[in-house]
């Protein structure tokens, strides 16, 4: 099931020009942001996390690479709704201009090795969720911010695994530099800006185990599903179109629930 409009995820996509890094943008997002009103959901036995969400420089030559090893049949096993042929698990040639830095996990973590999410984790006792994105955030990615870079935040996502996370936008200015702990982050990924507007995304499709649909987000050669994909389509309509939705209502894919 496909919102209107939207078009085949093997479709070959029109080129993408890059978005400018600049105060323009910065002000357009933290604007889009502050006129949201941020559901919150109640733990109600679950834990706590938050996420990152930096929006950062990049350049195509620079950081255009994925220079990800991947099994693709074990990486896009299970993946729904589409015919693993049309993908290449990879998001290279994504970069260029304003961006998002997205993270694939390390494949060594006992949960949710190798997916696709933003710098983030439980929260510590006695931490707020800014807090815990802010150390996070240093932690696997090297990112020093403040609360001074915020720029907004976006709904809380509870999972199918036992938590509810709280996803806050940052901006990383010049001369911020991400550097990946290799404890916990495989790769750093540089995704401009409108890689998230293409005309195939988002995608929503029908699984028999759930009665809510599954989002997918196509980037590169990959689809990233919820709940690192439910927060980029919202961050895409709110912060970059200035839209109102809610996604804490999407699936996440089966392969994601453990």
């Amino acid at each position: 099931m496909s919102e209107p409009g939207a078009e085949d995820a093997s479709a070959e996509p029109d080129p993408i020009e890059a978005v400018a890094f600049d105060e323009e943008l910065r002000q357009r997002i933290t604007q889009n942001l502050s006129g949201h009103y941020v559901r919150t959901h109640p733990l109600e036995g679950r834990r706590h996390a938050a996420v990152a969400v930096v929006v950062i420089d990049s350049d195509a030559d620079e950081h255009g690479a994925d220079p990800t090893e991947i099994d693709r049949v074990r990486d896009l096993e299970g993946v729904p709704g589409v015919d693993p042929e049309t993908l290449t698990g990879l998001v290279d040639g994504t970069a260029g201009g304003a961006a998002m830095l997205l993270t694939r996990r390390g494949g060594g973590l006992s949960a949710h090795a190798r997916q696709w999410a933003f710098p983030g984790g439980r929260l510590d006792d006695g931490e707020t969720p800014l807090e815990a994105a802010l150390r996070e955030m240093a932690e696997e990615v090297d990112l020093h911010l403040s609360e001074a870079d915020l720029l907004g935040r976006l709904d809380d996502y509870p999972t199918r695994s036992g938590y509810v996370i709280s996803p806050f936008v940052f901006w990383a200015a010049a001369p911020n530099e991400p550097v990946a702990n290799p404890g916990e982050v495989a790769s750093i990924h540089r995704i401009r800006l409108p890689e998230l507007q293409r005309p195939d995304s988002p995608r929503f499709v029908e699984i028999p185990e759930s009665d809510r649909p599954v989002v997918q987000v196509p980037i590169g050669g990959d689809l990233i599903h919820a709940p690192t994909g439910a927060v980029m389509y919202q961050f895409r309509a709110v912060g970059l179109e200035g839209r109102s939705i809610r996604v804490d209502e999407l699936e996440q894919p089966v392969f994601a629930w453990g």
